[in-house]
């Protein structure tokens, strides 16, 4: 099995919770995509750093275009970790930032963590995206601490209406897989 289809397998296995619950949105599904299950996972965190570094890379969004990746805490943070380390395993340079959802009130005040992203061109990450709200923040910070934003990326996209509030911010939308792709 080729590593995005092991990745997908791993998802449905892992990450798919049935039952009622209430998203980061407000909406309620059925059914809930738990994705850190599979990026803090041992077998699944390698996987996730290698399908979306390719994919990243066929999109030309790979180290060679793209200085950093990251996104808002906590979905964003494992993905930027696994990108980082799948890019120095294959001898490339990518940096990682963390943004928080507010910026610290002591030490550096920071909103963005990790190397500065000022006049760097940067790629945006979540796991899973409903209404955009996570990566829609973590544009607009990125954006004010003086990044040029590539592109977002999102392991599962819910293809409810984030993609469109993205890219209507002059901004790609990038996923790995759809609802459909994990049998939702």
């Amino acid at each position: 099995m080729n590593p995005r289809d092991q990745l997908r397998e791993l998802i449905c296995d892992l990450a798919v919770v049935h039952g009622k619950v209430t998203l980061a949105s407000g909406r309620e599904a059925d059914y809930y995509v738990d994705l850190r299950r599979v990026t803090l996972h041992h077998a699944g965190a390698p996987l996730v750093g290698q399908v979306m570094a390719d994919q990243l890379a066929d999109l030309g969004l790979g180290p060679d275009q793209v200085d950093a990746v990251g996104g808002l805490t906590l979905g964003a943070d494992p993905i930027a970790t696994a990108l980082v380390h799948t890019a120095a395993a294959r001898g490339q340079s990518l940096d990682a930032f963390v943004v928080r959802k507010a910026a610290k009130t002591h030490g550096m005040q920071r909103r963005i963590e990790g190397p500065d992203i000022a006049g760097r061109r940067v790629v945006v990450l979540e796991d899973t995206s409903t209404t955009g709200g996570s990566p829609i923040a973590a544009v607009e910070a990125a954006r004010e601490a003086g990044a040029q934003v590539a592109a977002v990326a999102v392991i599962v996209d819910r293809a409810t209406g984030a993609r469109e509030k993205i890219e209507a911010l002059g901004v790609a939308y990038h996923y790995l897989y759809t609802l459909a792709d994990l049998g939702l």
